[in-house]
């Protein structure tokens, strides 16, 4: 596993490895680093929980504006977290993380996609972001349709949002130097 710089070195690196600790905690996202790079190059951060608590405060502002930009930025943010479930994952990170959703029975598999479109269908622009942590698939299914059926896009986006840096905050502790 890849590891982190030291989070009070990150403000004096160059964009490009300041864009790499961000894609290593919450997945690549051209409009996560458009977002988050200025805060990250002009703070020097204690923790990275510290880092964490900053792009979570960034994401709920964008959930809590009425412009329609903001809502499309913050969909396409979160979309950068792959479907639970998906063969194909390019992140390393999220690969060992839904490990275990690969496994089991092909009929949960399906069921798993099933509730992936639903979900998305319910929610347009808006992936299922769940902080997996070893859970069973039958619960993180349960999960999702617990959240489906609330049927609050809104609350969904600040879900989702604490997924994502509960993922982050995860990884950050997984990867520290």
């Amino acid at each position: 596993m890849t590891s982190l710089p030291p989070v009070n070195t990150l403000s004096h690196l160059p964009e490009d490895e300041i864009t790499q600790v961000l894609d290593l905690l919450f997945e690549p996202s051209p409009p996560l680093h458009a977002l988050s790079l200025p805060v990250l190059r002009s703070t020097v951060f204690p923790t990275y929980d510290t880092l964490v608590i900053a792009v979570n405060a960034q994401l709920a502002a964008l959930a809590q504006s009425d412009d329609p930009q903001d809502v499309e930025k913050l969909s396409e943010i979160l979309c950068s977290h792959p479907r639970l479930g998906e063969k194909k994952v390019e992140s390393e990170q999220s690969r060992a993380e839904q490990a275990q959703l690969q496994q089991g029975a092909e009929k949960e598999k399906e069921q798993l996609a099933a509730l992936n479109r639903e979900y998305e269908e319910k929610f347009p622009g808006l992936r299922y972001v769940v902080f997996v942590n070893g859970r069973a698939r039958p619960v993180i299914m349960e999960n999702m349709r617990a959240r489906i059926d609330r049927g609050d896009i809104k609350a969904e986006r600040h879900e989702a949002i604490q997924a994502m840096c509960d993922i982050a905050l995860d990884r950050a502790s997984k990867m520290q130097k």
